[in-house]
């Protein structure tokens, strides 16, 4: 579905709304791994992660709470980015999730569905305050986890939370190496400085 949007000349631009509209009762999935799915490439514009940040952060919230639906601000719903855009980054990312589909099928539902949702709101809620925080290198792993949690939601696979369960304890492990790094390095700057 993600492929047909990106890839349909009769569009011009994308909102978000039509990805919500498009995936009905699995639009958690789909709109977690929208706003994720950026934050996976190696390279990307400064603010990014914020931007699509803040997002993630609100729709977690709203899975872990147990809404059915997610809600967005209109301003959110109706913002829209050139199929282009769009397209670039789906044309990426679709050829990995439909490999992880021939793998995947619904499995072990009670770590994929009702309560298992909110477990997994929690922890992208966790992991997109990660994604906004200003660390280097510190959203590829958070958006990676976020976008196999996002699929384990849409396939109804419990496999892929366990999964995702897995990167999510690497990449904030990651995060968290950067940041003891970041704080030894200014450390010994100013000791350093200071002659001490």
């Amino acid at each position: 579905m993600l492929a047909d949007i990106a890839n349909d000349p009769a569009r011009e631009r994308i909102a978000i709304a039509d990805v919500r509209n498009a995936m009905g009762d699995r639009a958690f999935g789909a709109l977690l791994f929208v706003f994720a799915a950026p934050n996976t490439l190696p390279v990307n514009a400064p603010g990014v992660s914020v931007v699509l940040g803040i997002p993630l952060l609100f729709l977690s919230m709203q899975l872990m709470l147990g809404f059915t639906l997610p809600w967005l601000p209109r301003a959110v719903v109706e913002a829209t980015v050139t199929r282009q855009s769009f397209a670039r980054v789906m044309n990426v990312v679709v050829p990995w999730i439909q490999r992880a589909e021939r793998l995947s099928e619904p499995r072990w539902p009670l770590l994929a569905t009702g309560l298992a949702e909110r477990l997994i709101g929690l922890v992208c809620a966790i992991l997109s305050i990660v994604l906004i925080l200003p660390v280097p290198f510190g959203n590829m792993g958070p958006g990676i986890a976020i976008c196999i949690l996002a699929f384990a939601l849409l396939e109804r696979d419990g496999k892929a939370t366990l999964a995702g369960l897995a990167a999510t304890i690497a990449a904030l492990a990651l995060v968290w190496g950067v940041i003891l790094a970041i704080v030894k390095a200014v450390s010994l700057l100013v000791r350093h400085w200071l002659g001490i």
